[in-house]
């Protein structure tokens, strides 16, 4: 798995511009680890929930989750933060899930060994 992850700052707006910082996530599985993933059908697994700074207030939450099958195939997850110390804890806390994914990927690849334990 190798992860690549960019900030960029974006201002949108017409007449009131703000200023959004953009954490653009990108992973790139190995063909190993897409067979487990669709094997174990982790596709629809939510690995995030989150609401960027663009969200309006009766925007449902389901909208914004991110998942498995928004990753694969190279795809970039683009997200936007209102400041850039939001988005530095948003990258943190995309890391610690995508080595969390890791594990959980690198635990199914085989079947546990046999063994007996003496009390």
């Amino acid at each position: 798995m190798r992860i690549s992850i960019k900030h960029q700052t974006i201002r949108k707006g017409l007449l009131f511009k703000t200023t959004y910082y953009e954490v653009a996530l990108t992973v790139l599985f190995t063909h190993e680890e897409i067979q487990i993933i669709r094997q174990c059908k982790l596709m629809k697994t939510k690995l995030f929930d989150r609401r960027p700074a663009t969200a309006k207030v009766d925007d449902r939450d389901s909208k914004f989750e991110l998942t498995v099958g928004d990753l694969i195939n190279g795809k970039t997850d683009r997200f936007l933060c209102a400041t850039p110390s939001a988005a530095k804890r948003y990258e943190e806390a995309l890391l610690d899930t995508l080595q969390q994914l890791k594990l959980w990927i690198g635990d199914n690849a085989d079947e546990a060994d046999d063994f007996a334990v003496e009390l």
